[in-house]
Parts: C-alpha cells; sequence; structure tokens
C-alpha cells in the first residue's frame, strides 16, 4: 500500500477554555498583590479602561459592583441574609467556575486569531499554577528565599495537624528578621483558644527548624538551641547564659562563683558563645517581606451571627469610559483602527465582569467556610469541624477547583487573628453513633486532655484510649490513637509508667 497525502474531515468534541474564561480564572486565583499589580497594567495598556478615582473627575458615571457586605448566621441560626436584603445571585459566579480539565482541543485556532484581537491570550494559563513564559521561569529561579517561606515550607512537614500548622503559620507571622520570635505566648494562646501546653509543643517543634536557634524568644534561648545542637549545653554554660549581663560587664569573678569554673574553662565557655550566631535569621536578609492584607473581614454580629465583609481596599474599582471609545470610533481613520477600538472595549467590559464576580464568589466561599467553622470562631481551635473543598464546593454549587482557587493566597480577618482560607479545611472521623463526623483536631485535642488527666498509677493505653473515645460517639481505630498520641509527642502507656516510676 503506498504512502501520500491526503486530506480528510474530522468531527469531535472537546472542551474548550474560551480567553475570556481563562482571563477570569486567571484573576479568580490572584492574591491582592498580584491582581493589583495586573490591574495597573490593564490600565495602561487598554484606553477605555479608566480608574474609578480618576473617572469620577471626568463626570463619568461607575457601573455598579458588588455589595461587599454580608451577614451569616451560626451554624445553629437561621438562613443566610445579604446585608442589603436581597439574597445572593446564583448564577454570578457561574462564568468563574470551570474545572481544571477544561482546555483547548486540537482543532481550536489560536487563541488571539479567535477573537481577532492584538493581545495573546493563549499563554493564559489553565490554573495550574505553571510558568507562563521563559522570563517568568528565570524570575522564579533568581528568586530571593524569605525566612517566612524558609520556615513555612519546614512547617508543612514537621506538622501533621492542620491547627498545629495553622498556629504554627501564625507564630511565624511574628518571628521578626533576626528570626526571634516576638510574641505573646498567653494572648496567642487567648486569642486562638489553645492551651498553654499545646501552643508550647508547636513552639518547641518551631525551634528545631533551620537555622538553629530561630524562633527563640530570648538570646538565651536562642544561643541554648546552638549549644545544644553542638552538645555544648552544660550545667556551667546554662548558668551562664542565665547571666549574660554580667558577661556584658565583664564581671568575671561573679561569673567565676556563678558557673563554679576556674579562668581557663571561663574563657572558654567564652569563646564557644562568642562563635555563635545571635540573630540566625540575618541571612535570609528582609527583602521582599510585606504585611498579609486580608481580602475578607469577620466580626460577631447580633443575635450570634458572624458579619462577613470584604475589604474594599483590595477591590480594584475600574470602569469602561464607553462615550471616550465612542468618541475616539466616529474619528477613527481605518477599518483597523475602529477594530482596536472595539476589541479594547471589550477586553475592558469583561475585566470589569471578572473581576465583579470574582468579588462574589471570594465572599460566597468565605460565607460557607464561616457558616462551616462556627465553632472554631466562637470557642478556638479545638472546635475546628471537618470539612474538605467537596463540602464547601456543594454547598455553594460550585465546582471544588474553583474553591481550591478561592481559598489558595486568599487570607480572613477573624477575631482570632489572620489566616489564609485554606487552614480551615480539616480530615474527618466518623461517629460511632452514625451522627456527626467529628474533626481529626478535635479528636487530637481530646486525646491530650484525656492522657493529661489520667492518674500516675494507671496510664491509659491506647486501647482503654479507643474504648473511651467510643463511648462518646468517635468511631477510631487504635493504630489512629497511636498515630495521633506519636504526632503529639506523647510517650506510649508502658513510657509514661516507666517516667512516673522513676519520678515517684
Amino acid at each position: 500500500m503506498a504512502i501520500a497525502p491526503r486530506m480528510e474531515l474530522r468531527q469531535g468534541q472537546g472542551l474548550v477554555m474560551t480567553p475570556q474564561l481563562q482571563q477570569a480564572i486567571k484573576l479568580l486565583q490572584m492574591s491582592t498583590i498580584e491582581l493589583a499589580v495586573y490591574v495597573e497594567q490593564e490600565l495602561e495598556r487598554n484606553p477605555v479602561l479608566e480608574r474609578v478615582d480618576d473617572a469620577e473627575d471626568y463626570g463619568i458615571q461607575d457601573t455598579p459592583d458588588v455589595d461587599p457586605r454580608e451577614a451569616v448566621a451560626s451554624s445553629d441560626g437561621p438562613q443566610e441574609l445579604c446585608a442589603n436584603g436581597e439574597g445572593p445571585d446564583p448564577h454570578a459566579e457561574a462564568a468563574l467556575d470551570a474545572n481544571y480539565e477544561d482546555v483547548h482541543s486540537d482543532a481550536d485556532m489560536p487563541a488571539s486569531e479567535a477573537i481577532g484581537s492584538s493581545v495573546d491570550w493563549s499563554k493564559a494559563g489553565d490554573g495550574r499554577g505553571g510558568f507562563e513564559d521563559l522570563e517568568d521561569f528565570e524570575s522564579r529561579l533568581t528568586q530571593t528565599v524569605s525566612l517566612r517561606d524558609h520556615l513555612e515550607s519546614q512547617a508543612v512537614l514537621a506538622f501533621s495537624s492542620p491547627v498545629d500548622r495553622m498556629v504554627a503559620s501564625y507564630l511565624i507571622d511574628h518571628v521578626d528578621d533576626a528570626g526571634y520570635l516576638r510574641a505573646d505566648m498567653s494572648e496567642v494562646a487567648e486569642r486562638l483558644g489553645i492551651g498553654h501546653d499545646a501552643l508550647e509543643l508547636v513552639v518547641q517543634t518551631l525551634q528545631t527548624f533551620d537555622p538553629t536557634g530561630v524562633c527563640a524568644r530570648s538570646v538565651e534561648e536562642c544561643l541554648a538551641a546552638q549549644l545544644k545542637e553542638r552538645d555544648r549545653y552544660d550545667p556551667a554554660m546554662e548558668a551562664l547564659l542565665a547571666n549574660l549581663p554580667l558577661l556584658a560587664r565583664h564581671d568575671l569573678k561573679s561569673l567565676y562563683d556563678i558557673c563554679g569554673v576556674d579562668g581557663a574553662d571561663l574563657a572558654d565557655m567564652i569563646a564557644e558563645i562568642r562563635a555563635l550566631t545571635p540573630k540566625p535569621g540575618a541571612t535570609f536578609g528582609s527583602a521582599e517581606s510585606s504585611a498579609i492584607i486580608p481580602d475578607v473581614f469577620v466580626r460577631e454580629g447580633p443575635m450570634g451571627t458572624w458579619l462577613i465583609e470584604l475589604n474594599s481596599d483590595t477591590l480594584p474599582r475600574v470602569l469602561v469610559n464607553n462615550a471616550y471609545a465612542e468618541s475616539v470610533s466616529r474619528q477613527a481613520r481605518s477599518q483597523d483602527e475602529r477594530s482596536y477600538l472595539a476589541e479594547a472595549q471589550a477586553d475592558a467590559n469583561w475585566l470589569v465582569k471578572s473581576l465583579d464576580q470574582r468579588a462574589r464568589t471570594i465572599l460566597k466561599v468565605a460565607k460557607e467556610i464561616v457558616r462551616q467553622q462556627d465553632g472554631f470562631l466562637t470557642y478556638g481551635v479545638a472546635h475546628l469541624r471537618p470539612l474538605i473543598l467537596k463540602d464547601v464546593a456543594r454547598a455553594i454549587e460550585m465546582h471544588e477547583s474553583t474553591v481550591s482557587r478561592v481559598t489558595s493566597n486568599k487570607f480572613i480577618s477573624t477575631p482570632r487573628g489572620v489566616f489564609e482560607l485554606k487552614y480551615f479545611f480539616t480530615t474527618a472521623i466518623h461517629a460511632s453513633d452514625g451522627g456527626e463526623s467529628h474533626s481529626s483536631e478535635a479528636v487530637r485535642h481530646r486525646i491530650k486532655s484525656l492522657i493529661d488527666g489520667e492518674m500516675q498509677e494507671a496510664p491509659l493505653s491506647d486501647d482503654r484510649i479507643v474504648e473511651i473515645l467510643r463511648e462518646t460517639g468517635v468511631d477510631i481505630a487504635r493504630r489512629t490513637v497511636a498515630k495521633y498520641r506519636e504526632a503529639l509527642r506523647i510517650p506510649s502507656s508502658v513510657q509514661r509508667r516507666r517516667t512516673m516510676s522513676r519520678a515517684g
């Protein structure tokens, strides 16, 4: 059979992501800072796009946008209600709700040709977070890693519990450029609704991070961590660190008596301390650090409700100057000029619509998260409910990939602090009586409470903890209890009994 070129017509089906939908999804997954930069670039590129402040100077009327305020009842209260008394638009977010699988088919023409625009939309991305071009790839390779990013990357591996990760992230935000943890532990425990012992366990784990000595609360704690790593932390060195003011005053005579060493040993100890790093975080520098700007505010309202409001300062307010576009179009000399203005006007209209839909979607997702996690806002981390992306997506009738985009790089300010939306998602443990599931974090907290309250002569075994939890309606396996106990760094019942015997 001879091989020869030939033409064939084939018909097929494929999911198509339009350039406009690509832009809408790209806007949805942007952080506040990225969105501000993007809108500023569009204002410079598009002649018919106007900033609201500039438009008011020219007497241009603004188009109505989303009401940034909304009230959410508690989980046991009445249904949700918009601040203006109207229900939310069920179709407002439809244009943003696309699956990860919505990609161009092989039969599609390039996006720039499909709409006749001079802008190449083919590189707008599909929401997978890939590199858009070589320049962006090179900039990411040369990007300086901040101390906060370095600590956050270690926290993901060090903490298996989302609650512990939430607490760790909150503490990392209070680490200064030198690497010291500048936060009042009592205030943090009260704000997050967490016990002092549980908070201290998180701090101790943070203090094992690289660089050695980071997250210390004092110079003594920082230097002690570095000496422990070198196996040089003995009682004499501990006494020296406890009296650093005497060392600063060169009061060596007092240090001899306090440390119980002679002159030669004290000189060696001082030399070792001088070789340490009192500012472990200084190697990362302070560049690229910026304050977290919340996208959503939550505050307590009347009758047990929570009031949710978008941060109006983070909402770009732009509109289309249609009068200017029509005026210039009438003076256009060629078809190309008129086509350019028409395309610019269409792009500007879609951007304004996409920004409005983005705000509505963020508000809708945040509202559902607050409704689901009312217990956390009221009582603290021990009352986090089990929550996954699918639960929120089902409740608001959107795809979970859309919820994933909304909860990434978006922050919510609550009475208990500022958190990323994704931190409110946690796994579930089924109830033994068929009732409501329990959050894994709440079960961890209950296990720790049982062990803290056990009698010295009879430490609770993992099997006994399983029995107690099942009596209270928590269906949990013994290996799960053991895993949670080890994650909490609690020894087994045999090891605890031996420790108690030695202490007695």
